[in-house]
């Protein structure tokens, strides 16, 4: 999105053309520029307000039912925190105390509009005229939120009490973006973040692959999940950190949060033999090395040594892992895995992986899949072993 398409947008004419179409079909596409055309609206409208569409279309993963409300631009969208998560990020500024936030970097406002309905006052921050153009847009209902044009960096924090940050990690703009891959290129830097992170409450976030050895040790550090996918880690800092934790797993399934929290990174559990049942941890608590707390929660060992996978006697239902039944175990050589399959008449099949150098969907094509039953196959290391575990879920 340029200038020229927002200043298109933002015209009566253009909200109420955006409002008035019906939810974006792909398919639909073409027919509706027809339709637009002949209705007599011009070319570079009908382009933006259907680019616009297609956008909240995309957008209903993260912000629900208020995706209508809000404009986007498609970095702005890949990087906006999920509605869910921005709203307990928001619940921590406001069990600090916190009354005044500086979000710096604000994108197109996700974290800010969670800030602004908890009625804490905001300064967003954003360095892209577009993008802060459309986060003044998003937060236009909220008196006490200001959008800012400028560096992070050079922010007035004056009156602030609180920060928060989302590093842009991908390069400038509002599409065709690339990711970052180093973190010494994010903006703000992450030097910066952390050296206001010595001066006063601030929250981070960052990608949930950020260097852990960076991660500083007075930080409380958090990686959510969101319905199985791991979207974030953040960084929370003085009043923003709870009190002896220092790593923390955060789950949110549908419309519930379940939360695994420590000191410090756990110990894996000793391994020990395949039971009945195997559990897969959930990525937030892979990434926050909290699998040995899992595994003494439900009374499980390791299945091999550095694995991610649990295993056990006893059936435990937890938030923090999927669970499968272990149906068989079957041949790990290719042609032999290929015959048992087929005599089982499994034609669908989920195959999971961990510890072996084998891709999923070269493999499955290898296999020649024929018959009518479904199942899961896990790929793994039993006691250092490669093993082939025919299971279902439960």
């Amino acid at each position: 999105m340029d200038s020229r398409e927002l200043s298109l947008l933002l015209t009566a004419e253009g909200l109420r053309l955006l409002d008035s179409l019906p939810p974006y079909s792909a398919g639909g596409a073409a027919g509706q520029v027809s339709a637009l055309r002949k209705a007599g609206h011009p070319a570079d409208l009908v382009a933006a307000v259907l680019t616009q569409a297609r956008l909240r279309e995309k957008a209903a993963q993260k912000f629900g039912p208020f995706a209508d409300r809000l404009l986007y631009t498609p970095a702005g969208l890949e990087q906006a925190t999920r509605l869910k998560v921005a709203a307990l990020h928001a619940g921590r500024f406001r069990e600090a105390g916190a009354t005044r936030v500086a979000d710096l970097g604000c994108g197109i406002g996700a974290d800010a509009l969670a800030l602004s309905a908890l009625d804490l006052a905001v300064r967003a921050v954003e360095r892209d005229e577009v993008t802060a153009a459309v986060a003044s847009y998003n937060l236009a209902t909220f008196p006490d939120a200001e959008v800012v044009l400028g560096d992070a960096e050079q922010a007035d924090l004056t009156g602030i009490d609180a920060v928060y940050l989302d590093p842009a990690r991908r390069t400038g703009g509002t599409e065709n973006t690339t990711r970052i891959t180093r973190a010494a290129d994010y903006s703000p830097s992450v030097d910066f973040a952390f050296d206001l992170a010595e001066r006063m409450p601030t929250g981070i976030k960052l990608g949930p692959g950020f260097d852990r050895q960076l991660i500083p040790a007075h930080a409380e550090a958090q990686w959510v999940s969101v319905d199985g996918q791991v979207v974030e880690m953040g960084l929370w800092f003085t009043s923003l950190a709870r009190p002896g934790i220092r790593r923390s797993a955060l789950v949110i399934r549908a419309d519930a949060a379940h939360e695994l929290t420590a000191a410090e990174d756990s110990t894996d559990a000793e391994p020990r033999e395949l039971g009945e049942y195997v559990y897969e941890p959930d990525g937030a608590v892979i990434r926050a090395r909290l699998i040995g707390d899992l595994a003494g929660s439900i009374g499980a060992g390791m299945l091999s040594p550095g694995i991610a996978y649990l295993t056990g006697d006893t059936l435990v239902q937890t938030p923090f892992a999927s669970a499968f039944r272990v149906r068989e175990r079957l041949p790990a050589g290719e042609g032999n895995l290929k015959k048992a399959l087929r005599e089982r008449g499994i034609g669908t099949l989920e195959i999971k992986k961990r510890g072996i150098d084998v891709d999923p969907a070269l493999l499955r094509r290898r296999l020649a899949l024929k018959g009518p039953e479904s199942a899961t196959l896990i790929m793994t290391r039993v006691a250092g072993e490669h093993e082939a575990l025919l299971v279902q879920r439960v």
